[in-house]
C-alpha cells in the first residue's frame, strides 16, 4: 500500500517545506501564542490546560516559575513575583508613579527599572523574554518542533524604546522575531477584515494595561491605518485598583502588608470579572492580622465608581475619528478586544456611542493572537495574500533646526514603512561639522519635545553658510523601528544612527502629547515666528558686522552710525526678555525690516565695488 503525504490548506510547495510560525500576544495581564493549523489559527494550550497564560514570573526559587504557577505566588510571595511587567518595558526609574506603591526591591540607581529579586537583578526585558520563552515551550511541546518565526503584537502607542526592547526580548528569548504588529491591527486581521472587498473599520482594544484604537480602512487590497489613539495608563489593572481603593474605604482598611495589598487586588480583579455577568457578588478576605473583611459589591456600585475610567475610555475614539477626518456614520465594524471589554459598562458606553451593537464573536482574549498567527504564517511564506498591511506611526519624527525649532520630516499617522528625506544646511562659514538632534512630538519647540537620540556628521568642506546641502533621511522599518542617516551631497560625507533610546516615554508623557499638541497650538506656533525671527536676525546681524569690518570705508561718518544705530536696536530686541512672543516677533522683523532698509545702499556699494576688483586689469576678451 502506497502512503500518501496529506497536504494542510494554504501550504506553500510540498508539505515537507513547510515552516512553522507563531503569533504571540504579550500582553500586561496574559499572554498567549498560537498558529495556523489545517488553514485555521488556534491558540495553543500549556501544560496546565491553559490557552490564557498569565504574564507573570515569580523568581523565588533557583527554577523560575512562569504563568499559572507563578500566578499562585503572588499573594504569599509579590516581591520576587513580577507581574503586569509590560508596563516597565523602555521604561526609566524617573518613569515610576511616585502615588502607587511597589511590592519590589528596586535597584536604587538611575537609567532603566531593575528590580531585585532571589534570584538575582532582573529588568523588565529579561522578565518578557523569560514569558516568551515559556511561550516558545508551549508551542514546541504543542507542535512537535521549533517555530521558524514568529509575530509578536505590541500597542499601538508603544514608542521606539517599548518596540525595541519588545524586540530585543524576543531574540533573548530564542526567536526569529519577523514583525512587531500593533494589536489592534492583529484584531482586524483575525475577524478576517482582510477578506472583506472594501470598507472602514474601528478596533477598540481595551487590554490589561492600555488602551489601544485603530481605525482601518480596506481599499483595494490595501489593508490602512488611518490613525492610532489610546491610553498607555489606562486598563483593566487600573479598574481593578480603583475597586480595590473602593474596598479600603468601605472597610476603613490601611497600612497593609505587601501580601494583604496583593490578595485584596487579586480579590478585586475576581470580583470586577464575575460582575459581566453577574448583578452582585460576596467576597471575603483573611489579612495577615487575623482580620476578617466580607463584602458584597452590586454592579451598579461598581459602574458607579468606575465611572470616571469609563469616561476617559471613550476620549481616545473621539481622537482617532478626528485624526482620520471621519465621522462616527463612516465607521463599518466596531471590534471589541481585550479581556476588559467584558466589562458591561465598556460595551454599554462603545454602543451608545455609536448608536449600535460592536462585534463581539471571537474571545476577546484570544483575538490579537489569532490575528497575528495569521500575520505570521503570510511572513514565513506558508500563505500568499494578495492584501498589504500598513501600519502608521503614532507621533511624528522631526530634526532640530537653528532656534531651537523642530522641524518634522515624518508626521504622525504616517504608514510605515516609511522612508523621507529633507535637505538642510549650514549657519555659518566654514562649519565643518553638523549635529543632528532627532526629536519626537507634535510640538513647535524641541524643549517640548522628547529627545531620542543625537549624532554628528563630520567632514563637511568648508563653505560659505548656506552653500553646502546636507541630507537627512529618516527610515522606519515594518516593526515601527527608526534609523536616521545624514549625507553632504557635494562631497559625499556620511553617518548614520539606529534610534536605540534607553528608556521611553512615560504614561503621562504618552497620553499628554497630542493633547498639548493641540491645547498650546497657537502659543506654540507664535514661539515658533518668533525664534524663527530671531535666527533671521541673527544671521542678518552677523553678515552687516562682517561688510562693516570689511568694506567700512564705503559709508561716511553718519551712515556708519545710523547702521550700527539699528544693528544696536535689533541686539537690544534679541536679548530681551518676552511675555508676548506674537508682539516681540513683529518687532523684531520690524527692526530686521529697518536695518534691511539703511544698508541696502551699503549693500549696493559693495557689490559694485566687487565687480569693480574683479573687471580692473582684465581685456574683454578675458572675461568669461
Amino acid at each position: 500500500m502506497a502512503l500518501l503525504q496529506i497536504a494542510e490548506p494554504d501550504m506553500a510547495g510540498a508539505p515537507h517545506q513547510r515552516n512553522i510560525a507563531i503569533g504571540i500576544d504579550l500582553g500586561t495581564t496574559n499572554s498567549l501564542v498560537a498558529t495556523v493549523k489545517s488553514g485555521e489559527a488556534t491558540v495553543l494550550a500549556d501544560i496546565h490546560g491553559a490557552k490564557l497564560i498569565p504574564s507573570i514570573v515569580n523568581y523565588g526559587s533557583e527554577n523560575l516559575s512562569v504563568g499559572t504557577p507563578a500566578y499562585k505566588l503572588r499573594i504569599s510571595d509579590p516581591a520576587n513575583t513580577l507581574v503586569s511587567i509590560k508596563r516597565f518595558m523602555g521604561r526609566s526609574f524617573a518613569d515610576l508613579n511616585p502615588e502607587v506603591t511597589y511590592p519590589y526591591k528596586f535597584v536604587a540607581k538611575t537609567g532603566n527599572i531593575q528590580i531585585n529579586t532571589r534570584s538575582g537583578v532582573k529588568d523588565p526585558v529579561q522578565v518578557s523574554a523569560d514569558i516568551l520563552q515559556y511561550l516558545r515551550t508551549v508551542a514546541v511541546e504543542a507542535m512537535g518542533e521549533e517555530p521558524t518565526g514568529v509575530v509578536i503584537t505590541v500597542p499601538a502607542y508603544f514608542d521606539d524604546a517599548q518596540r525595541q526592547a519588545t524586540k530585543h526580548a524576543g531574540e533573548l528569548a530564542g526567536l526569529n522575531v519577523l514583525r512587531l504588529l500593533n494589536e489592534p491591527t492583529a484584531a482586524a486581521i483575525a475577524y478576517g477584515l482582510d477578506s472583506k472587498n472594501e470598507g472602514t473599520f474601528l478596533i477598540y482594544d481595551l487590554g490589561g494595561g492600555t488602551l489601544d484604537v485603530s481605525i482601518l480602512r480596506l481599499a483595494k487590497g490595501v489593508f490602512e491605518v488611518l490613525s492610532v489613539s489610546g491610553d498607555t495608563s489606562l486598563g483593566g489593572d487600573d479598574f481593578d485598583h480603583r475597586l480595590f481603593c473602593h474596598i479600603l474605604e468601605k472597610s476603613h482598611l490601611s497600612q497593609l502588608t505587601d501580601e494583604d495589598t496583593a490578595q485584596l487586588i487579586t480579590k478585586a480583579k475576581l470580583v470586577k470579572e464575575q460582575l459581566a455577568s453577574l448583578e452582585k457578588v460576596s467576597f471575603s478576605a483573611v489579612l495577615s492580622n487575623k482580620r476578617i473583611v466580607n463584602l458584597t459589591i452590586t454592579r451598579s456600585e461598581y459602574e458607579l465608581i468606575a465611572l470616571n475610567l469609563v469616561k476617559k475610555a471613550i476620549l481616545p475614539i473621539k481622537k482617532a475619528l478626528r485624526d482620520a477626518k471621519l465621522d462616527k456614520e463612516s465607521i463599518d465594524e466596531i471590534i471589541m478586544v481585550g479581556g476588559s471589554t467584558r466589562m458591561l459598562a465598556i460595551r454599554q458606553a462603545v454602543h451608545e456611542f455609536f448608536g449600535r451593537a460592536p462585534l463581539t464573536s471571537i474571545n476577546p482574549d484570544e483575538v490579537v493572537a489569532i490575528g497575528a498567527a495569521i500575520q505570521a504564517n503570510v511572513l514565513i511564506g506558508n500563505k500568499d495574500d494578495d492584501w498589504l498591511l500598513l501600519d502608521v506611526t503614532p507621533l511624528s519624527l522631526g530634526v532640530e533646526t537653528m532656534g531651537g525649532l523642530v522641524e518634522k520630516i515624518i508626521p504622525r499617522n504616517s504608514t510605515i514603512p516609511v522612508a523621507r528625506a529633507q535637505d538642510f544646511t549650514t549657519y555659518k562659514d566654514g562649519q565643518t561639522a553638523m549635529s543632528v538632534h532627532i526629536v519626537q512630538g507634535e510640538r513647535e519647540l524641541v524643549k517640548d519635545c522628547r529627545s531620542l537620540a543625537k549624532f554628528t556628521l563630520r567632514g563637511i568642506p568648508a563653505m560659505v553658510a548656506g552653500q553646502a546641502r546636507i541630507r537627512i533621511t529618516y527610515q522606519i522599518d515594518a516593526d515601527g523601528l527608526l534609523s536616521v542617516s545624514a549625507k553632504e551631497m557635494l562631497s559625499g560625507v556620511s553617518s548614520f544612527i539606529e534610534v536605540k533610546p534607553s528608556y521611553g516615554l512615560n504614561d503621562e508623557q504618552i497620553g499628554q502629547m497630542l493633547h498639548d499638541s493641540i491645547s498650546y497650538a497657537d502659543s506654540d506656533m507664535q514661539q515658533r515666528m518668533y525664534q524663527e525671527a530671531l535666527v533671521d536676525a541673527r544671521a542678518i546681524l552677523e553678515s552687516v558686522e562682517k561688510a562693516l569690518i570689511a568694506d567700512a570705508e564705503l559709508l561716511n561718518e553718519s551712515e556708519f552710525t545710523q547702521i550700527n544705530h539699528a544693528c544696536m536696536k535689533l541686539k537690544i530686541a534679541i536679548e530681551q526678555k518676552v511675555s508676548d512672543f506674537g508682539a516681540a516677533s513683529s518687532k523684531v522683523k520690524q527692526l530686521v525690516e529697518t536695518l534691511n532698509q539703511v544698508t541696502s545702499d551699503f549693500a549696493s556699494r559693495r557689490m559694485d565695488n566687487a565687480i569693480k576688483s574683479a573687471f580692473t586689469g582684465k581685456q574683454i576678451n578675458e572675461i568669461e
